[in-house]
């Protein structure tokens, strides 16, 4: 297991006056947490995805600011407001869930809390109203645009400055790995099993401006590296900006990108709470000068493919030495150096309980490699899917 005091940050501080509100470098915690989250919508009956969007959307409307159309339009969105707390945060999320839940039904479709269709999407794709700009992707990445028709989790950590959080993102990224592994939910794609626990997080990562991001030491880097991407064509915009981890183009946070949407709502509040806790760990850190630990990028992309492949359920990498662990012991290794910060939140009990449940019950990889297991059907696992999904 790796150390936690020899890590990102050392839980030796653990009294409660190091964990209170303070202010680095222009942000000021305690931090809040919002969530986005991407469903696939499909029919009642075929379970296969329909580009039902624009109608779920009109059914749903009164919630402008939180319920949003997506790449496709076999996709719907919901962004949280603004939480402080993480029992507020899994509130939203359930509400949101339910109002989308319901305006499926009135058209026959179903929500589904899943990064891939798990079968084939039939003919051509059904793009959004930005359709200019997606057929200038397509025109542009060809076949990579196959891929949006997939669905992840972006965690938002504010109120942040963007020099904070080029900072911060620095000392997060070594545990991008071990977050994909603890959300891994993708190992059926296109009809088949990828072998793979997060076929996801490798399909995404095809597209040149996706992946781990780099690491900036300064603002000033980070900056010309997205112009670099935009110079390259790798990129059309700043919206397309895929890496796993980058401070937000449109909110003073840093945004996490790489976990995978999965159906249970308690393993979304996880993400956020570790999403925070690593945030907060990584301003102390800053704040008391402590040196930032180097991660070689080619061990970091190793990590991020053993993550993608092995899920929770195998082995995983040590993001600083490159040594094989079971990934069961990176994930307690990260609950343990966060454990401080998550405390100070009162987030501590459920984090630990949940990723209890993930290790005891497994991943959602796990879960639907066993749903399918039985019959051998795949319309197994997207049933397991939709019930997981409205479990709110």
């Amino acid at each position: 297991m790796i150390d936690p005091g020899n890590s990102t940050t050392s839980t030796s501080d653990t009294g409660p006056a190091g964990h209170g509100p303070r202010t680095v470098s222009g942000v000021t915690t305690p931090l809040t947490v919002g969530v986005e989250e991407e469903f696939l919508l499909v029919d009642d009956r075929t379970l296969r995805v329909v580009p039902a969007a624009p109608l779920v959307l009109a059914t749903a409307a009164g919630l402008p600011q939180q319920l949003h159309p997506e790449g496709t339009r076999y996709q719907v969105e919901i962004s949280t407001p603004v939480a402080d707390s993480a029992i507020t945060l899994r509130e939203e999320l359930a509400a949101l869930r339910r109002t989308l839940a319901a305006a499926a039904r009135e058209h026959g479709c179903r929500l589904l809390a899943a990064p891939s269709p798990v079968v084939a999407v039939d003919g051509p794709l059904h793009l959004t109203d930005d359709e200019p700009r997606q057929r200038e992707q397509h025109r542009r990445f060809g076949a990579l645009t196959d891929t949006l028709v997939s669905c992840g989790r972006h965690i938002h950590i504010g109120t942040l400055d963007v020099d904070t959080a080029v900072a911060v993102s620095n000392r997060v990224r070594p545990w991008l790995p071990t977050l994909i592994a603890l959300a891994a939910n993708s190992p059926f794609w296109g009809g088949r099993d990828t072998g793979h626990s997060s076929w996801r997080a490798m399909a995404w990562a095809g597209w040149p401006s996706a992946g781990p991001p780099p690491h900036f030491p300064s603002t000033a880097h980070f900056r010309r590296s997205v112009q670099t991407l935009l110079g390259s064509g790798a990129a059309l915009d700043t919206k397309m900006v895929y890496w796993d981890l980058r401070p937000s183009g449109n909110w003073p946070t840093l945004e996490i990108r790489a976990p995978d949407m999965s159906p249970d709502i308690d393993t979304a509040v996880l993400q956020a709470e570790l999403g925070r806790a690593l945030v907060s760990s990584a301003l102390r850190d800053i704040e008391e000068q402590r040196p930032d630990r180097p991660v070689r990028d080619e061990v970091l992309r190793l990590a991020r493919w053993r993550a993608a492949h092995d899920g929770l359920e195998g082995f995983g990498l040590d993001p600083y030495t490159g040594a094989e662990l079971p990934a069961a012991d990176l994930a307690e290794a990260l609950l343990d150096l966060v454990a401080p910060d998550l405390a100070a939140a009162g987030d501590l009990d459920h984090a630990a309980r949940t990723l209890g449940g993930l290790l005891r019950d497994g991943s959602g990889a796990a879960r639907q490699r066993a749903a399918f297991a039985r019959r051998h059907d795949l319309a197994d696992v997207l049933r397991h899917l939709v019930e997981e999904t409205e479990k709110f």
